[in-house]
């Protein structure tokens, strides 16, 4: 039964883990990040929704006067 010939695993790995290395770079290389991200000054806005505007008061059926 033949033996297995591994003399060349190690040149093989190193190669396409070197390979993988500059594709990832070239990857990346493509995408514009900012510089220095700064959280926004949020402002809250009002709705302006009528019924926001507006006191309403919920009467339940069971509290109402008999």
């Amino acid at each position: 039964m033949p033996q297995l010939d591994t003399s060349t695993w190690f040149i093989t790995i190193m190669s396409m883990l070197v390979t993988l290395f500059f594709m990832f770079q070239l990857k990346v290389s493509k995408y514009h990040f900012p510089e220095n991200p700064e959280p926004k000054l949020g402002t809250t806005s009002k709705s302006t929704a009528p019924w926001e505007e507006k006191w309403t008061k919920i009467y339940f059926p069971l509290s109402l006067p008999l």
